[in-house]
């Protein structure tokens, strides 16, 4: 065999290494490419994380837990047409009537309880009343200690206004008196101190106006009347 002729078969092994060193990268990456398509197809994408919500001053915070009111049950009563009584979540209004009604195939007696208000009218099963909170009027030695709470000191917390403002809440959907006249201390401002922001000035009336509104049905006057007592307790000694 000559030179040229061993060269050449010397050459021949080395370009079909190459070749098939070609083939198995092409197969691999055909096998890959599969693959990602098969696993597309397959796996669920997952859904973008949730940003956590901003808070006051541009500050990332975590989740918030909802607040539960810290309701607990009233104690049991009697009810009687023509009572006042106290809903937790609604405030004040009147016993209209207690009937035996059917409702759905279930014989119940029902306390049907109106708001004048808010022109509303709550039908609450007898049975179910002392875990609904609902209760009577509080009794004047009772409103004695609300009244002792508004003058006392403020107790503003530092967290974050949002965190303040769920607690705030869940004292005013209590049903407590005194819970409420917490929120009105805390959150009241006598002249030289400053404004409140928006969302204070509403959580401020919302307990104001249900604290009054316990107060006037309690002493028998008009609730701007309750009012103006109850802001004249806050400015006192």
């Amino acid at each position: 065999m000559s030179e040229k002729q061993k060269s050449v078969v010397a050459k021949k092994p080395a370009k079909s290494a190459a070749e098939g060193a070609d083939e198995t990268n092409l197969t691999a990456k055909a096998t890959k490419t599969k693959r990602a398509e098969t696993d597309g197809q397959d796996e669920p994408v997952a859904a973008p994380a949730t940003p956590a919500p901003v808070m006051h001053g541009g500050i990332p915070a975590g989740p918030i837990r909802p607040l539960s009111p810290p309701r607990a049950p009233a104690k049991a009563e009697n009810f009687q047409q023509g009572d006042y009584v106290v809903y937790p979540t609604h405030g004040v209004g009147k016993v209209e009537r207690i009937a035996v009604e059917e409702i759905a195939g279930h014989t119940l007696e029902l306390i049907h309880i109106t708001f004048d208000e808010n022109r509303m009218t709550l039908r609450v099963p007898t049975n179910k009343a002392r875990t609904a909170g609902l209760r009577k009027l509080a009794s004047k030695k009772q409103f004695d200690d609300v009244l002792a709470v508004l003058k006392g000191r403020a107790r503003i917390k530092r967290t974050m206004w949002s965190r303040r403002a769920q607690e705030y809440e869940a004292k005013i959907n209590s049903g407590d008196p005194a819970a409420i006249a917490e929120v009105v201390r805390d959150l009241h401002r006598n002249a030289g101190q400053p404004d409140q922001s928006f969302s204070e000035r509403q959580i401020y009336e919302s307990a104001l106006d249900r604290l009054a509104a316990e107060y006037a049905a309690l002493e028998q006057i008009d609730k701007a009347t309750a009012i103006e007592r109850l802001i004249a307790h806050l400015k006192s000694e």
